[in-house]
């Protein structure tokens, strides 16, 4: 059998975030006697899709942490793993303006095809923008490819002037997998205490940009208008204590449910009446595709870009507005809402996993094939 070229994709550790289950999906899904995905990641500690990874064959790479204190460690440690490796001729990268160092040495080493992928949009301004700034500049000699996920996140990493450079890579999702079921609805509310309970749903890892206060302060106006209203919160992160406290401090700790990290969203979704996403910046927003697919009446900010739209399911709020006008906005769609398997329809929209699995795994073949031995990629 003929060997599969391979891929090195490069993350800071492979735990259930939404770039990283976007790979996984098209992982799962491409042809692995051609194409074989690897992963140099920047933990020590073992991921939650590390032991998925291994069963199908990939190779995880762990190297040390990108802090500024690490960065002449990182170098070398990045010289010799080429030097090691001239196996890898493609180097995908979803690691944002942090794969500087990489794109360099990979080039250095002649590494021909060195994908950037843009997969978010930062908003506001801190230190660290700073620095990020300085590396999303300095990385672009570097690079043969742009992917993004939208125009927007694009744009941010990339630069406007570069937007006929653009590849899109669809946040794609296994839609048949979030087809609506009422069976399996019904199981899962059974599950999870949510029989005759309003149940709210919000899927995002504990961190500053998913705008969890303000999810909260949107479920507690909620939850003074319907008795019977439920929150439950997939995720985990490093601001879930945080979170919990502020739970305790709106006296909702018995309607809310933190349900941790979940390889069951699918299902999870089944269960909900309703998604509320009031993040501050989104790149895309996969679960809002997610959502959508199971037929969820979806209440989002206005920072979420509008490609996240692939039905009439979705409804774009503004984060100005006060969590009084987000609760009544949903009570009153949910009103006349009546939920629908949708999964045909976000699948006619290009969305769905078998489609651009199979777009993803041409383009690898195509570019390994074209791809000179000199590191200079044709037309770049």
């Amino acid at each position: 059998m003929e060997t599969p070229i391979r891929i090195l994709n490069l993350f800071t550790i492979m735990d259930r975030g939404g770039a990283e289950s976007i790979v996984m999906n098209y992982y799962r899904h491409i042809d692995r006697s051609k194409v074989q995905f690897d992963f140099m990641v920047h933990r020590e500690q073992r991921g939650a899709f590390d032991d998925e990874i291994e069963a199908m064959g990939g190779r995880i790479y762990r190297m040390c942490p990108i802090y500024p204190q690490n960065f002449g460690k990182y170098k070398k440690m990045l010289r010799k793993f080429f030097s090691e490796h001239p196996e890898y001729r493609i180097i995908h990268s979803h690691m944002s303006e942090l794969g500087y160092f990489a794109f360099k040495e990979a080039k250095r080493q002649g590494v021909p095809v060195r994908i950037c992928h843009a997969h978010n949009t930062p908003n506001g301004f801190d230190l660290k923008m700073i620095m990020r700034t300085y590396f999303k500049t300095a990385m672009k000699p570097y690079i043969t490819h742009r992917f993004i996920c939208g125009t927007a996140a694009g744009c941010w990493l990339f630069g406007e002037k570069y937007q006929d450079q653009f590849i899109m890579m669809n946040n794609a999702i296994d839609t048949a997998q979030y087809a609506f079921s009422p069976a399996i609805r019904a199981k899962m509310r059974r599950e999870l205490g949510l029989e005759n309970r309003f149940v709210v749903g919000h899927v995002g890892r504990f961190a500053e940009q998913k705008n969890h206060m303000f999810l909260l302060e949107i479920f507690a106006a909620l939850a003074q208008k319907r008795s019977d209203a439920v929150l439950l919160l997939v995720g985990g992160g490093a601001r879930e204590d945080e979170i919990r406290k502020r739970v305790q401090a709106l006296g909702l700790q018995e309607r809310v449910k933190f349900l941790g990290v979940r390889n069951d969203i699918n299902r999870v979704m089944q269960a909900m009446d309703t998604f509320v996403f009031p993040s501050f910046f989104e790149g895309l927003g996969v679960v809002v595709i997610e959502a959508q697919t199971t037929g969820l009446p979806c209440f989002v900010s206005d920072r979420v870009p509008l490609a996240a739209n692939l039905t009439d399911y979705v409804y774009y709020l503004p984060l100005s507005e006060s969590a009084d006008y987000w609760a009544n906005e949903i009570l009153c769609h949910f009103a006349a809402f009546i939920r629908r398997d949708m999964h045909g329809q976000v699948a006619a929209q290009h969305f769905d996993i078998v489609e651009n699995a199979k777009w993803l795994q041409e383009f690898y073949l195509n570019e390994y094939q074209n791809s000179t031995v000199d590191g200079v990629h044709p037309g770049i």
